[in-house]
């Protein structure tokens, strides 16, 4: 994976990907934008966009101190792909199967939280944080390495 000495950029661009891009891509891209902005620059899309971030993601995201600001539900195309610098697959599909792309991409098996109850929305939106989290500092040590060798 590229580091901000070959790419001369602090932050990576991230693009979360699922299948409606209206509930765990936009979790992913809201936590980002809270949590990490300092190393990730995201974004969010879906396979086939619903149109709208879902209300029940809204609620329990504003719970949890969130913002979707500028965030819309949309699909995403081969520059968007070309763009990232990562791609995070939250779609539940491996990502072999349903992308084809040089770009380096990981899958996170999260449960898709559409239609559930707040009480599963809340837990999911916890799972999806702290995978933000992680790779945030991921991000962060890379960084730390790399200013000092």
């Amino acid at each position: 994976m590229e580091n901000e000495v070959t790419t001369g950029r602090a932050r990576r661009r991230v693009l979360f990907i699922c299948v409606a891009n209206a509930c765990r891509s936009q979790l992913a891209e809201a936590f980002s934008r809270h949590l990490a902005a300092d190393v990730i620059d995201p974004s969010s899309a879906g396979f086939y966009p619903l149109g709208r971030i879902s209300e029940a993601t809204r609620t329990v995201g504003e719970e949890m101190g969130l913002s979707f600001d500028g965030q819309s539900s949309k699909g995403f195309g081969p520059a968007d792909l070309d763009r990232a610098d990562l791609v995070v697959n939250l779609s539940g599909i491996p990502s072999a199967i349903v992308l084809e792309t040089e770009k380096t991409v990981i899958d996170w098996d999260v449960e898709d939280p559409y239609g559930e109850e707040l009480d599963v929305q809340r837990r999911i939106a916890a799972e999806i944080e702290a995978r933000v989290v992680h790779l945030a500092a991921e991000f962060r040590s890379e960084r730390a390495r790399a200013s000092t060798g």
